[in-house]
């Protein structure tokens, strides 16, 4: 057998594997990682953030309460995948074991799971950038408090990163719609 004939038994094998997946695998593999990475997102900037803060509070201890704010960002992108996660699960429809496998079905499991791992990414991503502003934030302010505001009005444009991950994911699963029963 030539190599270019392997390759073309490997890659049809490959995407018949991939259509004999439930699209309903697809779909819940693509719920739990919207929620679950969204909330290793969140903690780990909770972590950066966290961490900065107390250390840098040993030095201005007035600057804990207001820079819990940052650590408040972290939080929202964990309800960011949260909110998602309830929207994708209302988008599982049951059908008959006959349209299990239709292009509908399989195009519906494909969108949940595409949504999913956009929004828990990019929820992580976010999560890890306001992690670090918010750090920044709570060492800046311990040195000069005037500089909270300015720094403050940064992380909130790195908070707007998950919400854009969010409007894509909405919008990848407008395209889930299971087959028609």
């Amino acid at each position: 057998m030539s190599s270019s004939a392997a390759m073309a038994v490997d890659s049809s094998s490959w995407s018949s594997a991939l259509v004999k997946i439930s699209p309903y695998t697809f779909s819940a593999i693509g719920i739990a990682v919207a929620i679950g990475v969204s909330v290793l997102g969140a903690a780990w900037g909770i972590y950066i953030t966290g961490s900065s803060l107390i250390g840098a509070a040993i030095k201005a201890p007035r600057i804990t309460s207001k820079n819990l704010i940052s650590v408040i960002f972290c939080e929202a992108v964990a309800i960011y995948g949260v909110i998602v996660a309830i929207i994708l699960q209302t988008k599982l429809e049951s059908v008959p074991p006959s349209k299990v496998y239709s292009p509908d079905s399989l195009r519906a499991g494909y969108a949940i799971f595409a949504s999913g791992i956009i929004v828990g990414f990019a929820n992580l991503v976010c999560g890890v950038c306001v992690g670090i502003i918010g750090s920044s934030c709570a060492l800046a302010d311990a040195q000069n408090s005037s500089l909270f505001v300015k720094i403050l009005v940064i992380e909130i444009f790195g908070s707007a990163l998950g919400l854009f991950g969010v409007i894509v994911g909405i919008i990848m699963s407008a395209q889930a719609v299971f087959a028609p029963k």
